[in-house]
Formats: C-alpha cells, sequence, structure tokens
C-alpha cells in the first residue's frame, strides 16, 4: 500500500550496537513491520533468524542485512504449522546460537461483519495470529529461559493492535485474536518475569504496511482508505524502533505494553 500522506522521517533513537552478542528472531519478516524489525535489528548488531512464508522475500532481506555487514539466516516457515517452527528454532540454534530476543509479529487481518459467516477468515486468523503466536512461545521460550538463567537480556516481544482494545464494528475476529495477543502478554509475564524474562506487547494504530490491502470489506477497508489519505500515519520504521528500544534498554526494565498511534489518529 502507498501512501503520500506519510512524509515526515522516521527517527533512530537507538545508536551504537546494543543487541550486539545478541540472537534475535522476527516472524512476518517478509515485510511491513516484521522486515523492518529485522533490518534494525542488525544494524544494531544483532544476528537475525529471519521467519516467514514467502521465501523470495525474506532472501531479500536477507541480502539487504547481509550487504550492510550483518548476520541473517532466511528460513521460510509457517507459523501456522508447529513442526515446522520447532524445525526452524533447531536450526537457528545450530547456525546463529542461542535465542534470546524474539519478536512474534506475524499476523493478518481480514475484517468483515459477523453475520457475513466469512468463516474461512475467522480460522486464517484463529490461526495465525493465535495458534502462530503459541507456536513461537513453544519454540523459543526455553531458549529464552536459558539465556536470562545465563544473566543475559532475555525478550519476547509481541505484536497487538490498538484493535485490542478499540471498539470497532466488522474488526470482530481480527479485535479478539489481538486482545487475545494482549492478555497473553500480560499472564506470561507473571511466571516468566520472575525469570528474568521480558514479556511485552506493542499496539500499533494505522501502519502504512501491506496489511490493510488484505481487507476485502468494502465499509472497513473505506475506513482505512480515509485515515490514510486524511492524517499522516505510521511507518513500519517507528514501529521497529520502537520494538528496538524495548529491547535495548537494560535487562531489568521492561516497557511492557506500548501503544504507538499516529498523532492524529482518534478511533
Amino acid at each position: 500500500m502507498n501512501t503520500a500522506q506519510n512524509t515526515q522521517p522516521s527517527a533512530q533513537l537507538v545508536s551504537g550496537t546494543p543487541l550486539a552478542g545478541r540472537v534475535a528472531v522476527v516472524t512476518g519478516a517478509s515485510s511491513g513491520i516484521g522486515e523492518a524489525t529485522a533490518l534494525r535489528f542488525a544494524e544494531l548488531g544483532a544476528k537475525v533468524a529471519l521467519v516467514a512464508r514467502r521465501g523470495d522475500r525474506l532472501d531479500q532481506v536477507e541480502d539487504r542485512i547481509r550487504a550492510g555487514g550483518g548476520t541473517a539466516l532466511a528460513l521460510p516457515t509457517d507459523v501456522t504449522d508447529r513442526s515446522a517452527v520447532l524445525a526452524a528454532a533447531d536450526r537457528i540454534a545450530d547456525e546463529l546460537g542461542r535465542v534470546d530476543l524474539v519478536f512474534a509479529n506475524a499476523g493478518v487481518q481480514l475484517i468483515s461483519g459477523i453475520t457475513d459467516l466469512a468463516t474461512e477468515d475467522w480460522d486464517a486468523q484463529i490461526d495465525l495470529n493465535i495458534k502462530g503466536v503459541m507456536n513461537t512461545v513453544q519454540a523459543f521460550v526455553p531458549s529464552l529461559e536459558s539465556a536470562a538463567a545465563d544473566g543475559r537480556s532475555a525478550d519476547l516481544i509481541m505484536t497487538s493492535s490498538i484493535a485490542a482494545v478499540r471498539i470497532l464494528e466488522g474488526f470482530q475476529v481480527y479485535s479478539a485474536t489481538k486482545a487475545y495477543v494482549t492478555q497473553l502478554s500480560k499472564l506470561l509475564r507473571t511466571e516468566l518475569g520472575r525469570k528474568k524474562i521480558r514479556v511485552a506487547t506493542i499496539e500499533p494504530g494505522m501502519v502504512d504496511t501491506e496489511l490493510p490491502d488484505h481487507v476485502t470489506d468494502p465499509a472497513a477497508s473505506k475506513l482505512m482508505a480515509d485515515l490514510i489519505t486524511q492524517i499522516d500515519v505510521l511507518s513500519s520504521a517507528d514501529v521497529a524502533e520502537t520494538v528496538a528500544f524495548m529491547s535495548a534498554v537494560p535487562k531489568h526494565v521492561n516497557l511492557t505494553e506500548i501503544t504507538i498511534l499516529p498523532t492524529e489518529q482518534i478511533i
């Protein structure tokens, strides 16, 4: 999705290489927020495992990271496939080392009225936005636990959405899946926090990514199109810098839940 509204450069607030020595996993790394965050993690010194379904897009991101002198590993993986995620985790451990930073970002947004009974869209969102996150948790929490036990920073950051806490007609299933992620983060923190694993969510508002392009419901499409033409929406780099900052603060500091909105967004 292209927009002429977002003209402000994204400020890079984090400098140096505070993520040097860390091994990061980014799901949904083939585009949008995931791609931007993977690139930023690499710029800040992390080795980055790129996880998404579109292998050709992942290869491009991997090439960009390597061209900049970073280390990346592209792993075409459907995170809704538990065995595939576990296999990817094994390969990451073998080739990059112990994971201590996980950005569970893969997701899909398919908006429709509940009476449309778009059950395939319901299943797709539940499978990716919920089951995909749980598969990622299963695959990498043991590594995070090991890293934290050794005194290293250990982060599990998940992408939720402002839709998790706002009432938006037509967003019922999508919003419910993101509310699951937000609540999951709070509950995981009660267990993992005492093990010195930071758990956090990022809840973006309107971002200029391809995600809204998946929306086929005319009313929801119009709502998003109107926002893009009327306000200066976020860029993927804006969100990526926020995630990078969350990862780079001292390990005893947990920025647990950050909502990031365009200044002009009021819904």
